[in-house]
């Protein structure tokens, strides 16, 4: 069930990259695409970790025994 390593370096990496382009798009005055490329980041970093949420939720439901 542990996270892997390589996960954490996957969602730093994303972190690293939207934060870079952010600011880019800052300094041209678009913030409006500055917003997006955060918007779209987010959530892509959310939809790599549901995998290790569902385990999550199945761990906690093997420990209190919810049937």
């Amino acid at each position: 069930m542990g996270i892997e390593t390589s996960v954490i370096f996957q969602i730093a990496g994303i972190g690293i990259i939207v934060a870079f382009l952010n600011t880019i798009l800052k300094q041209f005055k678009k913030d409006d695409f500055a917003n997006w490329v955060t918007l779209i980041g987010f959530i892509y970093v959310l939809f790599l970790l549901t995998t290790y949420v569902q385990d999550l939720f199945l761990k906690i439901k093997d420990v209190f025994l919810f049937q």
